[in-house]
């Protein structure tokens, strides 16, 4: 067991707090649900950037590079100003969902290089240009632009020419679990030396003011006496306790209070203190000296390093913040134990990298997995409490609140991994499992921790339905946390020898609450076959499918019904591990293989004559049910008409060889219902090793589906699967309801529309966390079927693979996505796809292998589309990296379940 391993095992026994202090800072705190208090729900116009450095927030903070304590009482980050911005640079600038011409989008460049998982040690990188930001002009020319145009980004408007830019490094490394250390290194990448206020900032979270109800005594920060040659600023709170920050060197220390500045937003209301939010700001660019408070006291403070670097020179400034009282803050132990705290995080990813990776796929891999750590963040949000600050009142419905009146319950104060703390920092129930699948490849507890969340009675919906996200907790996102569950307990199997039981029970029980949602909410006629909405999908489908059809009626969702078809599968799996322990259990089992069926059968059936698959085009279509009883598939080509083929799981047999008896009763189901495995796969069919499999497809209708799949004209990509199919590109889907003409056309890049805000597209791109079924779908059937099924892949190629190997291909491609490819004749060294045509990427040495984990992936050439820094989910390559890399086709078929490899 190695240092970091350790600190996981002390954390996880509660001997010592190693995770109490983290990146728990989100980047964006401005624009969210919890702190819109507007009559008409419009978050993103009531609290802006603009208004973030003056107004307190409510419910969190932000900052750049920033940590703080797992009940966010103090917060840490850094603050620049090169002198010529309007403003300081205290937090990211990004454009709202109205002024981007494909959304809201962050318009700044940082990097998250490391962390170990109790971050013992971590790194980030932030890029700052030596001149004046360019607000106006990214705002102004990107609202200019049509959907049909390319994005304008930083490094369009000229702002890095001459590479007149500083690089600002952020580490900490952990003394002890209330000893945390700071080093920022600051790197002159221009041609002339350059000036810089470098200005590391501690304060409290505002939760004393007036206006909020349950408020705490004011916490203070003050500046006491520090070792010689350094200041040191002491934060007492009354909740957290008392730490010091101690901040090398004599430059000066500035404080004010984290209480809004009303003279500057809301003039009608005056300040309670002179002492204000934005006072450093004031001080620092305004040359105000009267912003900051001469009595060295308050609740936000930093020290101001104005330092000179000169061209291609670093300087380096130090501080460490402690719950105790070290003699020499600064002293030999400082670098020591930055020293030692990389040495243990090197030697704890050399454990979990395969040696067998390439140096550039071992880069790849661990900033992935430490986008992942950094991704957690503290949030807050007491909904009963937000409902009631509306004047909402569940028992008196006069007024009503903008969102989420029906989630009372809700109270949540957790840190929770995040898709991307600065477009999306706030959990998604649906990302959220799939960072599991990559987070318990450094941090198992946690990852077990996070499906917990979601199933407490302060998340989890009395009538059982999951929370979906801020914007409105009452959307549908599929239903993956049983997926996510069975393979984070398959994983404590294949590490430790068993999983954790308890934990398993606890969240079938709850899972179970959820299934019974979705069968008695998403399937109207009870005939198994289920809506949804949306789904997680956005554009994918002709209307937007959380909406009133334009046509009336309602559509029967082939997505819908296989999310149920794994749903169920899942459930199975789950109740099969609990019943060879606890025989309470088979009936369950008993259950979820008849329920199984009939929503199998269900998709292949359908009512009234139109089922989704399509016999002539051997694929899955939507269905939509007009209001005068007739019916029509809507034949697009989608990844809605893929996740059918992602239904599938292996069983071992183990629970009929414990409960023998239990075959004739699912025999006898079958035989008094033979119809209900004509057009499925048979399950009682013996496959390889004794292996029995619950698949929607048969072996025929598989191969159907996979000549399309792997038909590079169609779904396969150079990097990966594609979410619609490239004959759309000639063939858009076209349908006419009433006057109105609706399209489905291959887009590889952006949306075209401004359906669920534009911000995203499921009409052509890569999406990794789909990708990722896809390869657990394959594997599955490989252990089933073994070596004796081969596929055409690329079909048409002529080339035979088993599954095994096609898995292996569809890896590759998404890898290559982030890998640096062949240098070229000329000398310059490979591209990595993701950054498509940014030669600043490509070719600059302090640019080229730092790595973004775009939200999705250009359908053609596999370049970064959509939230730039979605670790989240876009971070499970990391998974299938070291899947590939540590387990071997024999290895599916020899051990199946017991290698957890059919888990992904």
């Amino acid at each position: 067991m190695n240092q970091e391993e350790q600190r996981l095992q002390e954390a996880r026994e509660n001997k010592i707090p190693w995770k109490k202090w983290g990146p728990y800072l989100s980047e964006r705190q401005w624009g969210t649900v919890r702190e819109d208090y507007s009559e008409n729900g419009d978050a993103w116009n009531f609290f802006t950037h603009d208004q973030a450095r003056s107004r307190a927030y409510r419910w969190g903070e932000d900052g750049l590079g920033g940590i703080s304590d797992d009940k966010q009482h103090l917060c840490f980050a850094l603050a620049l100003w090169n002198g010529r911005d309007p403003i300081l640079k205290e937090r990211l600038f990004g454009l709202t969902n109205s002024e981007g011409n494909h959304g809201e989008d962050v318009k700044e460049y940082y990097f998250y290089l490391d962390s170990t998982p109790t971050h013992s040690y971590m790194k980030y990188l932030y890029k700052y240009p030596q001149a004046a930001f360019p607000y106006d002009d990214l705002v102004a020319t990107n609202q200019g632009r049509t959907r049909n145009e390319m994005e304008y980004e930083l490094l369009d408007t000229g702002v890095f020419e001459g590479n007149r830019y500083f690089d600002v490094f952020v580490e900490y490394a952990k003394g002890d679990p209330e000893d945390i250390l700071v080093r920022i290194t600051v790197c002159n990448r221009g041609p002339e030396k350059a000036e810089l206020h470098v200005l590391p900032t501690l304060w409290f979270r505002n939760d004393w003011s007036a206006w909020i109800s349950g408020r705490v005594e004011k916490p203070e920060l003050k500046k006491i006496e520090g070792p010689a040659g350094t200041h040191a600023i002491e934060a007492k709170h009354a909740l957290l306790g008392t730490y010091t920050l101690h901040a090398e060197g004599n430059g000066p220390l500035l404080f004010t209070e984290n209480e809004t500045n009303n003279e500057r937003l809301f003039p009608e209301h005056p300040n309670a203190s002179p002492y204000v939010k934005d006072g450093i700001n004031s001080f620092v660019v305004g040359g105000k000296n009267e912003a900051v408070n001469p009595a060295l006291v308050g609740t936000k403070s930093a020290a101001h390093y104005r330092i000179t670097v000169g061209a291609g020179q670093e300087q380096v400034i130090r501080l460490r913040l402690t719950a105790g009282s070290p003699p020499n803050p600064f002293g030999q132990d400082f670098d020591g134990i930055f020293a030692l705290r990389l040495q243990e995080a090197d030697a704890f990813y050399a454990k979990v990298i395969p040696s067998a990776l390439s140096a550039d796929e071992a880069n790849v891999m661990r900033q992935a997995l430490a986008g992942m750590l950094w991704s957690k963040q503290f949030y807050y949000y007491d909904v009963d409490r937000w409902l009631e600050e509306h004047g909402a009142d569940p028992f008196n419905p006069v007024r009503r609140a903008p969102r989420n009146e029906h989630w009372h319950h809700m109270y949540n104060a957790e840190i929770i991994s995040m898709p991307d703390k600065w477009e999306y920092p706030w959990y998604a129930a649906w990302d959220l499992a799939f960072h599991v699948l990559a987070l318990t490849l450094v941090d198992e507890e946690f990852g077990k921790q996070q499906l917990d969340l979601m199933i407490r009675p302060d998340y989890l919906h009395p009538n059982g339905q999951l929370p979906a996200y801020e914007w409105n907790f009452g959307d549908v996102n599929p239903p993956v946390h049983a997926f996510s569950a069975i393979f984070t307990f398959r994983l404590q199997q294949v590490r430790h020898g068993q999983g954790d039981l308890e934990w398993l029970e606890r969240m079938f029980q709850k899972l179970l609450l959820n299934f019974t949602w979705w069968v008695n909410r998403k399937d109207r006629s009870g005939s198994n076959i289920f809506e949804g909405g949306f789904l997680g999908l956005d554009n994918i489908g002709v209307f937007d499918r959380s909406a009133p059809l334009p046509t009336g009626g309602y559509l029967e969702q082939a997505d819908g019904t296989a999310w149920m078809a794994l749903f169920c599968q899942n459930m199975l799996d789950i109740s099969t591990q609990l019943a060879l322990e606890r025989p309470a259990y088979k009936d369950m089992c008993v259950k979820f293989i008849e329920h199984f069926l009939w929503i199998a059968s269900s998709m292949m059936h359908g009512g009234g004559g139109t089922g989704m698959w399509d016999e002539e085009d051997g694929f899955f279509y939507d269905v939509l049910r007009l209001p005068d009883g007739r019916s029509e598939r809507l034949k697009v080509r989608s990844m809605v008409g893929l996740l059918p083929f992602c239904a599938v799981t292996v069983f071992e047999g183990q629970l009929l060889q414990k409960y023998p008896g239990m075959f004739g009763i699912v025999k006898r189901f079958i035989e008094t219902r033979p119809e209900l495995i004509a057009f499925i796969h048979d399950p009682t069919k013996i496959g390889h090793a004794g292996r029995r499999l619950a698949s929607i497809l048969n072996e025929e209708r598989l191969r159907r589906v996979l000549a399309i799949m792997l038909d590079e004209n169609q779904f396969l990509s150079p990097y990966g699967i594609r979410s619609l199919c490239r004959c759309h590109a000639e063939e858009p889907f076209v349908f006419h309801a009433g006057n109105e003409e609706y399209r489905v056309s291959y887009l590889p890049a952006e949306s075209d529309t401004g359906m669920f805000g534009g911000n995203s597209n499921w009409r052509g791109p890569i999406w990794m966390p789909v990708n990722a079924l896809i390869l657990r779908a394959l594997l599955q059937y490989y252990a089933y079927y073994g070596n004796d099924f081969m596929i055409e892949c690329p079909t048409g190629s002529g080339r035979l693979m088993n599954l095994y190997q096609v898995a292996e291909e569809i890896k590759r491609r998404l890898a290559n996505i982030f890998l640096r490819g062949p240098s070229t004749g000329s000398g310059r060294v490979g591209r990595r796809p993701v950054y498509g045509g940014t030669r600043k990427f490509q070719e600059d040495p302090y640019w080229r292998d730092l790595i973004l984990f775009y939200e999705y992936f250009h359908g053609d050439n596999g370049a970064g589309l959509g939230a730039s820094h979605q670790t989240g989910w876009t971070g499970v390559i990391a998974r299938g990296l070291h899947l590939f890399a540590t387990t071997t086709a024999d290895q599916v078929l020899d051990l199946g379940k017991a290698a957890g490899v059919t888990e992904i």
